[in-house]
């Protein structure tokens, strides 16, 4: 399988290059993402546990999905993709807000990202694809904050920075947490 290139961005999220992904964590060099939160009627996130089989953070949980745009993507298209290619379902995503954080992980590769936050809604269940994903569950946004505070070594490292900044996002937006135009199933 060829290793696919990330974005590299600088801090206004403009383009300044390619780079392989593994190469762009070793280095920590600032690269463009993105991280997909979809929740459902009932103001739920929908978690994923990452599969056993993963390089990095391998059974630790995290948001719906998250990856790196392929160059001449959109971020709601690179939202979409990573989605459908994760969880196997396609939902409408709106972007929210990005933001550029930077987390060091145990087997000496850093995240160092500009990451365009999304959000979706979806009341279904996914299918999931077994390499990527281990495991999904349903829970509240402020069981997951509790949780994170009891169990945090049980999250991925950029999750608990991603959520800190949704949840403040949501609370200073007043954003509603469910779609007025309803789920999207496919």
């Amino acid at each position: 399988m060829i290793e696919e290139n990330v974005i590299l961005v600088n801090k206004n999220d403009e383009q300044i290059g390619l780079m392989p992904k593994l190469e762009a964590h070793e280095k920590a060099v600032l690269h463009r993402a993105f991280s997909v939160f979809v929740l459902n009627s009932k103001n739920e996130i929908m978690l994923q546990q990452r599969a056993g089989q993963k390089y990095h953070s391998p059974l630790l949980w995290t948001n719906t999905c998250c990856s790196h745009q392929r160059e001449g993507e959109t971020n709601i298209q690179a939202g979409s993709r990573r989605l459908f290619e994760e969880m196997g379902f396609k939902t409408e995503l709106k972007e929210l807000f990005h933001f550029i954080y930077k987390a060091p992980f145990d087997n000496g590769l850093t995240e160092h990202e500009l990451d365009h936050v999304m959000i979706g809604y979806y009341d279904g269940e996914p299918v999931i694809n077994s390499e990527e994903v281990e495991s999904w569950k349903w829970m509240k946004i402020e069981e997951v904050k509790k949780d994170m505070e009891l169990h945090p070594l049980l999250y991925t490292v950029w999750f608990k920075i991603i959520f800190e900044e949704f949840y403040h996002f949501l609370e200073e937006n007043k954003t509603p947490l469910s779609s007025e135009e309803g789920t999207h199933n496919t």
